[in-house]
């Protein structure tokens, strides 16, 4: 197990380089001046002023130079300075990171803790009512877009009835019942479509276990039913899921961008959105950069729940 997690911790670098020099290559490729954009537009100055900031900024410089330049300095751990306040970045992340990491957390529970049972539910009572209602669920929340329905669910749950927060962020330190109440309208909006993508995985998952010879044997048995399901059946039905669990990690970054701008939520999301629109440099590749190594730890953190799982899989072989 040991000599796989260090394998698979090793082909995150090659990962990492092909996603943060791409990223690099087309910030450079966006029309205009990164040494005016980092100057700011307010500021006035000539052409030999301009042309020592490119040279401090090692913008003189070719493509693959300056991107050599910025791994070494962010191998130290020096990420740089934002553009837009002149604060390091590593500091704004740090202050950021958390803030998405428990938005993302709460969109994970709720996809997981409802979706999970609904899928095995719908499976159970097959061609039931509840059946044909998860299903239209499921198609739905995979067909809407997450930026739709935070704008529905503003008007509706925010505007109209007035029950949660439209905007903002407040920490659990400060009080965890009002955190917890801003949370809900933007998680709800970022998970929904990993909440339905697991609920169709989990029922197809579970009509091809129910279908199992041990499964039948152990109703032949007398068991009850929920102990065939819930005990037997649902482990094995996990494995299909957990995989889809862990690729959802992308989405819900990918959709955090979106969902925390709309909720004025100051995360990774929002800031990234902010540093596109102002060609901060510094801010963007830094923020690739984490939420590239986010996904790619839960990938590898998602291989490991299946091998736990499913004891016949063994990476060390």
């Amino acid at each position: 197990m040991w000599r796989y997690v260090l394998r698979r911790l090793a082909q995150i670098v090659p990962v990492l380089l092909i996603v943060t020099f791409m990223v690099y290559g087309l910030l450079l490729a966006i029309p205009g001046d990164p040494a005016r954009a980092f100057i700011g537009a307010g500021e006035a100055l000539d052409e030999e002023q301009l042309a020592m900031i490119r040279a401090e900024l090692n913008l003189d410089e070719p493509v693959y130079v300056q991107y050599a330049i910025w791994l070494g300095k962010t191998i130290t751990g020096d990420l740089g300075r934002s553009s837009q306040n002149q604060k390091p970045v590593a500091e704004e992340l740090r202050r950021r990171a958390g803030v998405t990491l428990q938005f993302g957390i709460i969109a994970w529970i709720l996809a997981m803790v409802i979706g999970i049972p609904a899928g095995i539910v719908s499976a159970v009572y097959r061609g039931k009512p509840i059946d044909f209602l998860t299903t239209i669920f499921s198609i739905g929340g995979v067909a809407i877009p997450n930026f739709w329905l935070g704008i529905m669910t503003i008007l509706l749950f925010g505007v109209n009835l007035g029950w949660f927060p439209t905007q903002g962020y407040v920490p659990f330190s400060e009080d965890a019942g009002e955190a917890l109440r801003h949370m809900v309208l933007p998680a709800f909006a970022l998970g929904i479509t990993s909440w339905a993508l697991i609920m169709r995985q989990s029922r197809s998952a579970m009509l091809e276990v129910l279908a199992q010879d041990y499964v039948r044997t152990a109703r032949a048995k007398g068991m009850p039913q929920s102990i065939v399901i819930w005990v037997h059946a649902l482990r094995n039905a996990l494995l299909p899921v957990v995989t889809v669990f862990g690729l959802q990690t992308g989405r819900i970054f990918a959709g955090s961008v979106v969902i925390e701008t709309l909720f004025g939520i100051p995360g990774m999301g929002n800031y990234m959105v902010q540093a596109i629109f102002a060609r901060d440099f510094a801010a963007v590749q830094a923020s690739v950069l984490l939420m590239a190594l986010a996904v790619l730890f839960a990938n590898l953190i998602t291989d490991l729940v299946y091998a736990w799982l499913d004891p016949r899989i063994r990476y060390d072989q």
